[in-house]
């Protein structure tokens, strides 16, 4: 089974996730700031992954935990995949909510680029300063080795985008990581 039990601890958070690739899309998030866990629900259901996620702030700071968050949920992908044979590798996924439109383009290539060009104009959304949504992207590619391009291509309702922009990046990442009949690793060079 593809599967990832990740822990990280530090002197400012705790956090687990433990991940089964090959799930249903069940999930138990438990999170500190409401709308970052209404994300990270969202990302579970949407990709059928099967995600817990036991995640505490111990300074009260959400840009540490959005942070270890990613980095944890990062690992666990990496871990899950082990040496990525028989997946798809490319996933993409063009996602409307409502006014906002968004796409996103996932390469499980073993490197790791982030470009998230969305344009929230509220500081906050809810619980959940808007800087942090390329951050959290950012912090899980440097820990995935994925490549990940998110590209908002209309909206204005901040929730709205930032929503579609986990919904669009779940079901790419569920493409993506999709096992195939192929027993070789999806690259010329036989390495990922």
């Amino acid at each position: 089974m593809r599967t990832a039990n990740i822990v990280r601890k530090t002197s400012e958070t705790d956090v687990t996730v433990e991940l089964n690739l090959d799930g249903i899309g069940d999930y138990n998030i438990e999170t500190d700031f409401l709308f970052f866990k209404h994300m990270l629900e969202q990302l579970a259901c949407h990709s059928g992954f099967d995600l817990k996620v036991s995640a505490k702030s111990l300074d009260g700071d959400e840009h540490h935990l959005v942070e270890d968050v990613a980095i944890t949920l990062g690992k666990a992908i990496s871990g899950a995949l082990s040496n990525k044979t028989g997946i798809k590798r490319y996933g993409q996924q063009l996602l409307p909510m409502d006014e906002a439109l968004i796409l996103c383009a996932v390469d499980v290539s073993g490197r790791a680029y982030s470009n998230v060009d969305v344009n929230i104009t509220e500081e906050k959304i809810s619980d959940f300063s808007a800087i942090m949504l390329p951050h959290f992207f950012n912090s899980f590619v440097q820990n995935s080795g994925i490549t990940i391009h998110i590209k908002q291509l209309y909206g204005k309702d901040s929730h709205h985008i930032a929503e579609a922009v986990f919904k669009s990046f779940a079901r790419a990442l569920s493409e993506a990581v999709m096992q195939n009949s192929c027993t070789k690793i999806p690259s010329t060079k036989g390495v990922l």
